[in-house]
């Protein structure tokens, strides 16, 4: 599957709502960023708890806001419990949410955020290759409600020190999603043939302006 999925209008807030709105391209910026980019779940996953994925992302310099939004039956998930926010690795082997961003060439940048608030940031050379930890990247803001039926992870971090702030950036964004029976289910923007795999070159499906 190639290319962005469908966007729709808002129905609430989107990770930060602007205090002034500017005209032109500005405003269609501000528009963009605030409008939910639905997930897909890969072809070989199932999931029977979650309903839809969604993604609000907003981008401000080098400053990036993303809120994630999970809905379906939240108590059948296996989710992290709170903990203290630091950065841990192997997050992805249980429910994690996901960010790649890249700002031209080959490298790009790895953010995984749990609902525990563990977090990681790394580094890549090029596809899958020169993996480091991003220690430029500093502890990002990660704020989690959940209901029944809704769970909702909003976080902001700062990649000044990562990303040039005025040039293009392109984004994967990601979720694995545990339930707690041990099945994991897959969603993306945009997934490759094969299996799941969000470091690949269609992974990265958005195009993120800066407002």
């Amino acid at each position: 599957m190639r290319g962005s999925t469908p966007l729709r209008r808002i129905d609430d807030r989107g990770p930060h709502a602007p205090s002034r709105l500017g005209f032109g391209a500005r405003w269609s910026a501000i528009l963009y960023c605030l409008m939910l980019r639905e997930l897909v779940i890969h072809r070989d996953s199932i999931s029977s708890a979650v309903a839809r994925v969604g993604v609000y992302a907003e981008r401000r310099g080098a400053a990036l806001s993303l809120r994630y939004v999970v809905e379906g039956a939240i108590g059948d998930l296996l989710l992290p419990p709170a903990t203290e926010p630091r950065r841990a690795d192997e997050l992805w082997r249980h429910t994690c949410f996901e960010a790649f961003v890249r700002a031209g060439g080959d490298e790009y940048c790895e953010l995984n955020f749990a609902p525990s608030t563990q977090w990681a940031a790394y580094r890549f050379g090029g596809y899958r290759n020169g993996m480091r930890v991003a220690d430029e990247i500093g502890a990002p803001r990660i704020d989690v409600r959940t209901d029944a039926a809704r769970f909702d992870m909003r976080v902001s971090v700062a990649l000044e020190r990562a990303l040039p702030g005025d040039a293009v950036w392109r984004l994967g964004l990601s979720a694995v999603i545990e339930e707690a029976n041990g099945r994991k289910s897959y969603w993306a923007l945009a997934h490759p043939t094969g299996k799941p795999d969000f470091h690949h070159a269609d992974c990265f499906a958005l195009e993120l302006p800066e407002t």
